[in-house]
């Protein structure tokens, strides 16, 4: 399970603000279009104050274990559904929408390794705090917004269930993930006959530049005490930690294009033309940001690695 808490850049090129707000546009329309399909209860449902708790209510637990609100998409109907999966894939790049969809697959994977058909009744026992039993799949992922759809005020698209959490703040040109989860359970299935990982770049990217580290960078960079969780997780809004381990700067360029090449895995889920400037930035305080790494380094071992640098950290 991975996180990142991507802090919103300040500052922006000129040059891409108009190409940004007509995908910010093309987002609020598509989120005007979810409103159009729902009755007066389902927008109840949809829509929060731009002020509310609901901003800080996200988490990579399964619906039992967190009581999300919102629309939940096994309530829609197959246009509703239709329409809330267009607003994801046109606020998010290619690459990032391939990764929600299949970390939604990979939960459907893990439901009927339950025993829980799709659209079956939900498989498990309690759930933390005895609030239900806990239900896996696709069906169990919501959608609402905080704040009202807008090409100049302040909104938020939030998107989640079992192992993925997306806050997407817009604030007319310019949009950010933070914060927001990705997981995968299981973190490799196979869906006719084709092997599925949604978070194996990201694996595969960390573990080669670890092994690419002499042994005085990789002693530089490994942590002194072992890490069993998120430090930055669900419920830790605003909080900040101390950078630890090797600075960027002391990496070859070969070391530190794969060190980007990680850090887009997270970034590059939002649209492209969000995602550029948004690298652009991570790339010049690179000099600045850290990469720090617990347990084996052996490829497919159960390992942690972070990357923080002065506005982004990566769990």
């Amino acid at each position: 399970v991975v996180v990142v808490a991507t802090l919103p850049a300040q500052r922006g090129a000129a040059s891409s603000a108009t190409g940004n707000a007509d995908v910010t546009g093309r987002v609020v329309a598509a989120a005007q279009k979810v409103l159009s399909t729902l009755d007066e209860a389902g927008r109840a449902k949809v829509q929060f104050p731009i002020e509310s708790d609901q901003r800080t209510r996200w988490s990579n637990l399964p619906t039992g274990a967190f009581t999300r609100q919102g629309l939940r998409l096994g309530d829609l109907t197959p246009a509703q559904r239709t329409a809330a999966m267009a607003l994801i894939e046109a606020a998010f790049s290619a690459a990032g929408y391939r990764k929600v969809t299949e970390i939604m697959r990979a939960d459907d994977a893990f439901r009927e390794s339950r025993g829980g058909p799709r659209g079956g009744p939900p498989a498990g026992g309690p759930g933390r705090g005895g609030r239900g039993p806990v239900a896996f799949g696709s069906d169990e992922y919501y959608l609402a917004f905080v704040g009202t759809p807008s090409t100049t005020g302040p909104w938020i698209v939030q998107f989640g269930g079992h192992h993925l959490a997306i806050n997407m703040t817009f604030t007319g040109a310019r949009a950010t993930l933070a914060p927001s989860h990705t997981g995968a359970q299981p973190a490799t299935f196979t869906i006719e006959g084709r092997t599925i990982r949604p978070l194996g770049q990201e694996s595969d990217r960390a573990f080669a530049l670890m092994a690419s580290l002499n042994p005085e960078q990789q002693k530089q960079a490994t942590l002194p005490y072992a890490v069993t969780d998120l430090v930055l997780g669900p419920g830790q809004d605003g909080r900040t930690i101390q950078p630890e381990g090797l600075r960027a700067s002391a990496l070859s360029a070969a070391q530190q294009t794969t060190l980007m090449e990680i850090v887009r895995e997270w970034a590059g889920i939002a649209h492209d033309s969000f995602a550029r400037p948004r690298l652009d930035e991570i790339r010049s305080n690179l000099p600045q940001t850290y990469f720090a790494w617990g347990g084996p380094t052996t490829p497919g071992s159960a390992a942690y690695f972070r990357i923080q640098g002065p506005t982004l950290v990566i769990e």
